[in-house]
């Protein structure tokens, strides 16, 4: 490591001695420390990161001078490149990294390397979290049964991650059944400054990290800058590539103030999303501050960050203070790293207390937390907040719009109900928006609007004990005034991590979330991410039967079309205690603020007010029951797993046994013929629109992650294998499989192909044939591909929107599409498709697909690269008479960098070679 500017210091903490890039050092050096003073947070990180890791070639003075003389009005224009000191995965997004780096053992092998090459180079953890479904509820045995059927479904899954702990150094696996990846990060593998032996050295420095999942933001609650990234740009990192980056625009968010009684975090991230949404901050770093961070614990602060990917920044960041440190002793770290943490923070500036000067911003926003009053999101998009006042309006206003063309609909449920989906009573009322069913031996009538999943999930708000306890107080006051949830309702509770359930035992309100139907159903992300598992057969006939559009409340993070549940339309994200409130319900046609939830043992009406829990009352019961010891128990031997995991068999050796027969786990495409240099970057003439798509396009829609469907492409390969419908599994969980994943893209039921008008479904135009025929998109695609046709993709605004997904763009490129031209991308996906070798293009602004006249069905050729070179492209797009409309559409190859991985082929192409040029004996 070079050190232009002469920055080594050496740091004493507890009779040990550190060496550290020193920032007070750079400023003198530089002879500006009222500038680098005056440096965002996060900017400081950056700067740090630059300095340890100059090398002469991809960190050069110039890169470090341009970070420490940043101000806030520079548009992003120097590219930097960055190096996270670790990587975090979760299951789904992980297997298929491990399968990469499997497949890139063989390749480099092929290419007269060595297995061994292939390695992660940092501290690279897994959280398997993301396998668990939903399958029995509100039982005692619910946690037991769930987690015996996971391990059942995904047996070969976890073998294969077994053999990658074994076979990869740096690489840990936390086993499932511990927790949701983002809680563990923050309890457990978080450290705030890293301590790292480097050539007979021992260095402090800032954590920094990248995720395979776009939530890993959560974690710059405690400090920790990192965000999420697609598995692909992870994997570079694991190998050791740095990521290219342009010096990013800070926005700054004052909180001021305090949450009243009766609002919740939850309250204040749907605030605070929709206010950041509106800003615009995509590709931009959000750092908070002000007085209202003394009153902001550090679960509300990880919250807040935790929902970064839903307002579309890189990450959103909070300072070290006193508040980090009560957390780091709260959750049993040692206090010799705590005094580390302390000591390096304060020494480079990184410390924030009342006397820290006022850090300059690119723009910035305030919100008085006083003014924050109880809210969900949805019924579709997490920043479309709606507050509990209006939600009897607002979803009555959804239910009118979905229910237009109800009547012109047959709504016939015979095929549902012969395929085994059960029957409904009364099915004169078909499409009437009613059905009677029988549930337990009782009669009862579901109705639109009608709750019929109520879930206590997902990172946001699990890590969160305020509104862990809240909803377990709540449940207790229901339960005393004899309500339970409604028959109709699918309640699951799935904590963060077993820390949460020893909370809510030792004060006593496990058992009373259970009275109301919260039973534990495990420990990993269920509902928000879709594995909501199947509702009940007769709930299922009768959403049928009564065409009914049915919701789900849910206190997660995403609520995006098809992703909860096949049979729910609408979706909306709350706080722990109004998803109970809402099971209690039974539906969202109620004005909670104004009417009763329902009638207590008494008779009399109960109202949601007279059961909340006071703000006094929550924290009292926290205090009395977390403690350091919790956390110790719990994590004192986290990688070792249970019997289950243990007795999961998995193959030894450096080089992975690819089984041939497996549906899970296969070698992928990538690498099939790769030569040992490069190639070009060439314009694309005589392409076809698989898909032409309106706006907000989420990773979802791309690459589903829940259900398969029997008649899908996926569905009939997974038949032809022989694998019966009842063991699909889902689209996650097969990530390790490019045969069902292919399949699978565009494949969401929800999604919209222009060229159908609104109609949903995966399907497109073939326009090959005469006249064009309608196909699922992956049989076009296969046609195309024999044609040997070139494929695009047109879109509107925010195309990517949600999980950082590489299969969005893994799918994208096996389907055989070149380019995706859109309004605008988000971050993640962007850097995905570049990474795959598929071209982002952007309309200029002001111009569309519709203000372009383009109708999807002609021709296209995309010229002027200039094997990236250029800046922008000449799109020329002729229809069946002739007639051509050309226009110029922006290149997204954003850095040097990203146009040397296109010309590989993508990242993994471009790692594998630079590593095979250095085989030796």
């Amino acid at each position: 490591m070079n050190d232009s500017f002469q920055t080594r210091d050496t740091l004493k903490v507890n009779d040990r001695s550190y060496t550290y890039a020193s920032l007070p050092r750079l400023a003198q050096r530089l002879g500006d420390a009222a500038a680098l003073a005056h440096l965002p947070y996060s900017m400081k990180i950056l700067l740090e990161n630059l300095l340890r890791h100059e090398d002469g070639i991809s960190v050069l003075p110039a890169h470090i001078e341009a970070a420490a003389r940043w101000k806030p009005a520079d548009v992003p224009h120097t590219e930097i490149a960055f190096m996270p000191a670790r990587v975090i995965l979760q299951d789904f997004t992980g297997v298929p990294c491990v399968v990469d780096f499997a497949a890139m053992r063989d390749a480099v092998v092929k290419l007269g390397g060595r297995p061994e090459q292939i390695n992660p180079q940092i501290p690279s953890e897994l959280v398997i979290d993301h396998s668990v479904q939903v399958d029995v509820f509100a039982r005692p045995d619910a946690l037991d049964v769930n987690g015996r059927i996971e391990f059942e479904r995904n047996a070969e899954r976890y073998g294969f991650l077994r053999w990658g702990q074994k076979a990869f150094e740096n690489f840990k696996v936390v086993p499932p059944n511990t927790g949701i990846v983002h809680q563990v990060n923050l309890e457990y593998l978080a450290r705030v400054v890293m301590e790292r032996e480097i050539d007979g050295t021992t260095w402090a420095f800032p954590d920094t990290l990248f995720g395979t999942d776009s939530h890993t933001t959560m974690v710059n609650g405690l400090g920790i800058l990192g965000w999420g990234v697609g598995g692909i740009e992870a994997e570079a990192a694991m190998l050791g590539e740095p990521s290219s980056m342009l010096i990013p625009q800070v926005v700054g968010f004052k909180l001021t103030g305090k949450l009243l009684e009766g609002t919740t975090a939850t309250d204040l991230v749907l605030t605070v999303t929709q206010m950041l949404r509106k800003h615009g901050v995509v590709g931009k770093f959000v750092e908070f501050h002000g007085e209202g961070l003394q009153r902001l614990p550090l679960a509300d602060r990880a919250t807040i960050g935790n929902m970064s990917p839903e307002y579309g920044a890189t990450c959103a960041i909070f300072p070290i203070d006193a508040e980090s440190l009560n957390y780091l002793r709260l959750s049993g770290r040692s206090e010799a790293h705590i005094a580390l943490v302390e000591t390096y923070a304060k020494a480079q500036g990184l410390w924030h207390d009342a006397d820290t000067p006022q850090a300059q911003y690119s723009s910035t926003l305030e919100l008085d937390m006083g003014t924050v009053l109880p809210s969900l999101a949805g019924p579709k998009r997490p920043q479309d907040r709606v507050l509990l006042s209006d939600m009897k309006s607002s979803t009555r206003q959804v239910i009118t719009q979905l229910t237009a063309k109800r009547d012109q609909r047959n709504g016939d449920v015979s095929n549902f109900i012969a395929e085994g989906g059960g029957a409904a009573v009364g099915n004169e009322q078909v499409g009437k928006g009613i059905a009677d069913i029988q549930l337990d031996g009782h009669s009862v009538r579901i109705k639109d609007g009608a709750v019929v999943i109520a879930a206590i999930t997902s990172c946001t708000n699990t890590s969160n004990p305020a509104v862990m306890v809240a909803a377990g107080l709540l449940a207790r006051n229901a339960a005393a005034r004899g309500l339970t949830r409604k028959p109709w309702v699918k309640t699951s509770l799935a904590p963060g991590s077993r820390v949460v359930t020893d909370y809510l035992q030792k004060a006593g309100l496990l058992a009373e979330l259970e009275k109301i139907g919260f039973y534990t159903v495990g420990y990993g992300c269920t509902t928000c991410i879709g594995n909501s598992g199947p509702l009940p057969v007769e709930v299922s006939a009768g959403i049928a039967a009564g065409d009914l559009c049915v919701v789900s409340v849910l206190s997660g993070n995403r609520n995006f079309e098809g992703r909860i549940h096949a049979e729910v339309k609408m979706n909306y994200l709350a706080s722990p205690p109004l998803v109970v409130a809402y099971a209690l319900a039974g539906s969202t046609e109620l004005d909670l603020s104004t009417e009763p939830l329902g009638t207590g043992s008494d008779g009399a009406p109960v109202y949601l007010k007279d059961i909340w829990p006071s703000s006094s009352e929550v924290a009292q019961t926290i205090a009395a029951t977390i403690g350091p010891e919790m956390f110790r128990k719990n994590y004192g031997d986290v990688f070792k797993g249970d019997a289950r995991w243990n007795a999961i068999a998995s193959p030894d050796g450096e080089l992975y046994a690819w089984d041939e027969a497996s549906t899970y786990i296969k070698n992928p495409p990538y690498f099939e013929g790769m030569s040992a240099s490069p190639g070009h970057i060439t314009d694309i003439h005589g392409a076809r629109v698989l898909g032409y798509f309106g706006d907000s396009i989420t990773t979802d829609h791309i690459s589903p992650a829940g259900s398969i469907k029997k008649d899908s492409p996926a569905g009939r390969y997974l038949v032809g294998r022989g694998v019966e419908p009842v063991h699909f599994n889902s689209y996650g969980s097969r990530r390790g499989n490019d045969d069902v994943m292919v399949r699978g893209t565009f494949a969401n039921i929800r999604i919209k192909n222009q060229f159908f008008g609104g109609e949903e479904g995966g399907n497109t135009l073939y326009f090959g044939s005469n006249p064009p025929e309608k196909l699922a998109i992956y049989d076009a695609a296969q046609k195309y591909k024999a044609d040997g046709t070139p494929l695009v993709v047109i879109a509107g605004k925010e195309y990517g929107t949600g999980s950082s997904r590489d299969w969005a763009a893994k799918g994208t490129v096996l389907l055989g599409v070149k380019a995706v031209i859109a309004e605008s991308f988000e971050r993640i996906h962007r850097s995905n498709l570049v990474g795959m070798g598929v071209l982002p293009l952007q309309f200029l602004d002001g111009q569309n697909a519709a203000s372009l006249g383009l109708t999807g069905t002609e021709t296209y050729a995309i010229t002027g690269l200039d094997d990236g070179a250029a800046k922008t492209a000449t799109v020329t797009a002729t229809d069946a008479a002739g007639a051509q409309k050309v226009f110029q559409a922006r290149v997204l190859l954003l850095t040097p960098k990203e146009v040397e991985y296109f010309r590989h082929g993508g990242i993994l192409h471009y790692v594998l070679r630079k590593l095979a040029a250095k085989k030796s004996a």
